[in-house]
């Protein structure tokens, strides 16, 4: 924003001598007025501007309050002393709204992390269940649990082979430990050793450095997530490789109970509410005290159930609202493997038809099949939905990319007109203007993950990322943390991905997070099923409907005032304005 003219100033001899013209000046002042109203006008065009309009006078107190408070972080915390530091001994230059990697430490130490831990953050609409388990708990888990044991496809007997062998656990009802070490040559391949065994002698450090190297094949590195010249396909093998060791230890019943109770606890602790779960329908899941995994994923289902009402009966979950599932398949697999997937979905949306909430494709677009490829199998599975009179509609994953036209950059055509409800990522979505009218005609959502976004590679920085480009041009969107436990997030709530959205971008504020958060609600996958005549009218309605979703957006609404009350409870001593 232009700084402000000083009109009591006195004006210089040279420039009156010159003829300069003076702020004061009324064609000046003339012009000034109407960059304003062009500004104001552009800024009326956004999808967060009736939310703006609509804040009370504390919320819009609260909303400035924060700005200043960012304003003065700026200033102080992130010096040119700070950075000239940094920059000498890492080699890098560091600024607000910089890469994740770098701005995390410090980030977690500011008073707008500790405002932004305390807003309620509505839904989480986009987010891979296996990808949200904090990975050091979890190795925890494997190393406490009765029977937990481990396999490679080699001999991890190198450095070289403990960072790239397969490597998968599995609960066995073996009682004897076998004396032949993981870590040597004479390893059998493919034989389960007890991890506690596997842990104790371990070569680089014992139980301890087994827990570190562990931690490094289940989630992307600080030194990974740096390599940008090793491209988005690296990353992306990386990436795979971790959802099936995090797997091979969360699908299995006694651990999986305990990961659900307190990932919805950390949720609720981060101020959601709400979550749209997706899970890749590949692995296999094993009851408690069994080896043979289970036939199908019916005891997954009625678990995964159990606990979420579980956890909805104790004191800190009785204000969860609950969370779903959004059923998903490999889009790199053939015909006939994501047709049984979805003959799968169908069968379990029967027997679980709360939980299910509808059904997508995922992996990495660049190199799977595009949805344009898969519109033979979505048409039939759209025809058997509706013989089987289940509503099971998609929540595609689409423009995740950095092309302009390719086929991978094209999945967002397909996407809208397949009929998706909210669209995955949908990064590469502002270079189609046409695209943009429809999707804000037909009341898309897109799932907006900057961080996932910068880890993966397709952006270099919050600042880069294309998000205010969709607000900008009226696109409804909601933050979402996508994969934390993978990516480095340390926690699995969205705060990070708000935090660096407040910090990267001017126009956004307190207000432009508070319009994200409502969206989120708005667009959540809530039960009972509707036709997609009823969710768009559900949706369009909003907070002055009839159903579920109104009621909800009226209790966030509520949340978002008595957070807005608490900030300028906590900080108008410091920060509040000069008026009044």
């Amino acid at each position: 924003m232009a700084s402000e003219p000083d009109f009591g100033q006195d004006i210089p001899e040279w420039e009156i001598e010159d003829g300069l013209p003076q702020f004061s000046d009324q064609f000046i002042q003339q012009y000034l007025q109407g960059r304003e109203a062009l500004i104001d006008q552009e800024k009326a065009q956004r999808s967060d501007y009736s939310f703006r309009q609509s804040l009370t006078p504390l919320a819009a107190e609260a909303c400035a309050i924060v700005a200043r408070i960012r304003a003065e972080e700026h200033r102080i915390i992130w010096t040119d002393e700070f950075e000239r530091e940094l920059a000498k001994h890492q080699g890098v230059s560091y600024f607000p709204g910089m890469m994740f990697a770098l701005a995390k430490e410090r980030a977690e130490k500011t008073k707008t992390w500790e405002i932004l831990k305390k807003m309620p953050k509505g839904a989480l609409l986009h987010c891979h269940l296996d990808a949200m388990i904090d990975t050091e708990w979890l190795i925890e888990q494997a190393l406490n649990t009765d029977g937990i044991a481990v396999m490679a496809d080699q001999a991890l007997c190198t450095p070289e082979a403990r960072k790239k062998g397969a490597v998968v656990f599995q609960y066995t009802m073996a009682t004897e430990a076998h004396t032949a070490s993981i870590w040597k040559e004479n390893y059998e391949v493919n034989r389960l050793v007890s991890v506690a065994l596997a842990a104790d002698s371990f070569p680089e450090g014992g139980r301890s450095g087994f827990k570190t190297w562990l931690k490094s094949r289940m989630t992307i590195t600080f030194e990974e997530s740096m390599d940008y010249h090793h491209g988005i396909d690296a990353v992306w093998r990386k990436f795979t490789t971790c959802f099936r060791v995090i797997g091979s230890i969360l699908f299995y019943e006694p651990i999986f109970r305990a990961a659900i109770q307190r990932l919805l606890q950390e949720l609720v602790n981060d101020g959601i509410r709400w979550a749209d779960f997706r899970a890749a329908f590949i692995f296999p899941f094993r009851l408690a005290g069994l080896e043979a995994p289970a036939e199908n994923y019916e005891d997954f289902f009625r678990i995964l159930e159990e606990e979420i009402e579980n956890f909805k009966l104790t004191n800190e979950g009785s204000s969860f609202w609950g969370c779903r599932m959004i059923w998903t398949t490999l889009r790199s697999g053939n015909k006939e493997s994501i047709v049984q997937s979805m003959k799968q979905c169908v069968s379990i949306k029967k027997a679980y038809p709360d939980v299910i909430a509808g059904f997508d494709v995922v992996g990495q677009e660049d190199l799977g099949r595009p949805l344009a490829d898969l519109t033979p199998e979505l048409f039939w599975f759209r025809k058997r939905c509706l013989e089987e009179g289940v509503e099971i509609p998609y929540f595609f994953h689409a423009g995740e990319c950095l092309g302009d036209g390719d086929e991978t950059d094209q999945n967002l055509f397909d996407a809208v007109l397949l009929g998706t409800r909210r669209i995955g990522h949908g990064f590469s979505l502002y270079k189609h203007p046409l695209l943009v009218e429809m999707i804000k005609q037909k009341r898309i959502l897109v799932e907006v993950c900057p961080i996932s976004n910068e880890v993966l590679r397709l952006t270099n920085s919050i600042k880069s990322h294309p998000l205010p480009a969709l607000l900008a041009r009226g696109i409804p969107a909601a933050l979402c943390n996508d994969d934390p436990a993978i990516l480095g997030h340390g926690k699995n709530g969205m705060t990070h991905d708000f935090w660096q959205a407040l910090q990267g971008w001017e126009n956004l504020g307190l207000e432009g997070l508070g319009s994200l958060a409502e969206n989120s609600v708005k667009y959540a996958a809530y039960a009972p099923d509707q036709s997609t005549k009823e969710w768009t009218k559900d949706v369009k309605d909003g907070v002055y409907g009839q159903g579920v979703r109104a009621q909800r957006l009226r209790e966030w609404t509520s949340d978002w005032n008595r957070f807005c009350e608490w900030i300028v409870m906590e900080y108008a001593a410091d920060y509040g304005s000069d008026e009044g």
